[in-house]
Formats: C-alpha cells, structure tokens, sequence
C-alpha cells in the first residue's frame, strides 16, 4: 500500500489540476489524459489513451499545434502557442456543454525524456475570463476615449475633438495643397438669454443651437464642435471659402429658424448667430493660429454688423466681407 502512494497521489493531483495536461509519446500518441481534458473535451481517458492526437481531434492535421509538436519533440526545445493567432485551438467547451463557443485557450508545450523515449507535454490553460476582462476593459477604454471627445451637454464634438480633428485637417491641406475651411460661430446676446430665462433654460437653447447646427453637416469628415460657452466651430474638409459661406449662412437661417423667443434686452426678437468663415491658403492662412485669428476676427466683424450675419475672409486684400 505504502509503495502505491506516490503514484495514487500523482493521481490526484492530475484529477484536481485546473488545466488541462496531456503527455503525447515521440508517435504523438496520447499516454496522459488528466481530468480536466475529459471535462471540457466530452471524451474520457479510457477512449483517448494510445490514439494519435490526430485522430482523436481530426481538425488539427496540418494545423499550428501539431507542426508545433512535431518541432518540440525534434528539437527538444519548449514552445508557447500565442492565443493571438489561435485562440482555440483544441475542440475544448465549459465543463458539461461540448458544443457551443469554445473556451479560449493559452498552451504551453515541453519536451522530455524517459531513458531513450522521447514525450511532450502539453499544459492547456482556460483564458477565456481573462480575455472576457480585457475586452470589457478594452470597451471601458473605448467608451472613456469617446466620451472625452463629447461635450457632455451638447452631444457633439468638444473642444479637444475640435483641436484633434482641425490639426489632422490642417496637415492633409498642407500636404496636398488641397481646400478647407473653418467657422467659428456664436449666439447673439446669450448672456442676456441666461440672465433673463435662467441657466437651464441656457443650457437648453444650446442644445437645440446644437443639434440644429450638426445636422446641417451631412459628409462624414465635417465636424460640428462646441468650441466653448455659447460658441460653436465647424471643420470642413475639401471646401472652398464660397462653398463655406454658403453652407454658413444655410447654418445661419437653420438657427433663426428655430423661432427660439430672445430675452427683451436682446439685439433680434429670436435667437441668431454670428457667424466668421475663413479657408486655409497655403501662403498666408496656413497654420491653426492663422485660421482661428481670421474666423475669429469675421466673426466679430459679424457682431460689429449687427448680428445675424456671415462674414468671409477675403485674402485678396486682407479684409473680410459679408456673405
């Protein structure tokens, strides 16, 4: 009895492991099948032992894992199978299913000898909850990352996408000598707004301002942005200065529109928008701070012009000019 404990002990411990541990012999013969094989395989110990591997599990002919141990048993050195390019590789499911999606696997191949016979073991380990962690955490970081490029009221872009998006922008026109075009845009009298109707009702005109303004952004490379408080920005891609003003003064009439009731201190009856409009050039208005000081600039040239208006910058002559 004494003499059969460490074997009857091997025994158990093979039984309890969790993962599984197969020994194939130099013919790729199975000569050990541990517990946790038969668990998630649906096939015992008694039916697998001194089958080829491959005919117990037909699909892996040819595939990575037996090439694998073929190189480990001639070589006798140890190998890792990467789950990044075969994350199941052996027919194995959650204990008691057999079917279904298969666990995901990490396996570790090593060789080793027993006098002149030569074996290779391989450790099969389930990484199917930590690779369900690293999606979950994958999509958390998804998720953050795109919802620090959301303005948390508006819904569309915010400034940081603003900056991200008009940089990318600014070095494709440059590079390809190609069109674009910047507005930066405000809501007339918005401070009296606030203080008449309150700041709630604030941040529910910016919000329609919003999401009538992104709306009138149909190619998916325009970007409609809030640019901070009550100002909003748009990129436009592959747009010239006379495309741009159109499409402002549509964003213009868009909003007044809306047929939002002003505050009674306000310069219109309804809620407008100023609008400034300036295109990249690649001589003069070529960088991010030469753009943002030219829209900037018409559009307190349009505040200047009583409000409600669109106003282009002119390279002719340096001068802006209403749409």
């Amino acid at each position: 009895m004494q003499d059969n404990a460490p074997s009857l002990l091997a025994g158990r411990v093979l039984g309890l492991a969790n993962l599984g541990l197969m020994v194939l012999d130099a013919n790729q013969r199975i000569v050990l099948w541990n517990q946790w094989l038969a668990s998630h395989s649906g096939q015992s110990a008694h039916r697998v032992l001194g089958q080829p591997l491959c005919d117990v599990f037909p699909e892996l002919r040819g595939q990575r894992l037996q090439q694998a141990v073929e190189s480990v048993l001639h070589t006798k050195l140890p190998q890792q199978l990467s789950p990044a390019l075969n994350r199941s590789p052996l027919p194995l499911y959650p204990t008691g299913t057999w079917g279904g999606e298969r666990i995901e696997q990490a396996l570790s191949l090593t060789p080793f000898a027993e006098g002149k016979e030569r074996f290779c073991l391989i450790e099969v380990s389930d990484i199917s909850s930590t690779v369900g962690r690293e999606k979950q955490l994958r999509g958390q970081a998804e998720a953050l990352r795109a919802q620090s490029y959301v303005d948390g009221l508006t819904g569309i872009a915010n400034r940081r996408h603003f900056d991200v998006a008009f940089d990318r922008e600014l070095r494709r026109a440059q590079r390809n000598d190609g069109q674009l075009t910047l507005l930066l845009m405000d809501i007339d009298s918005f401070k009296a707004y606030n203080d008449h109707f309150g700041h709630q009702q604030g941040d529910a005109c910016l919000t329609l301002v919003a999401e009538a303004f992104a709306a009138m952004l149909q190619r998916p490379a325009d970007l409609a942005a809030r640019y901070g408080g009550e100002e909003f920005a748009a990129v436009l891609p592959d747009t010239s200065a006379d495309q741009a003003a159109v499409h402002a003064e549509a964003i213009r009439a868009r909003i007044a529109a809306l047929d939002l009731t002003h505050a009674p201190a306000a310069t219109r009856p309804h809620v407008t928008m100023s609008i400034g409009v300036a295109a990249f050039d690649k001589d003069r208005l070529c960088t991010i701070e030469a753009m943002l000081a030219a829209a900037d600039a018409c559009l307190y040239a349009a505040k200047r012009a009583g409000r409600d208006c669109v106003i282009v910058h002119r390279l002719a002559d340096g001068a802006t000019q209403a749409a």
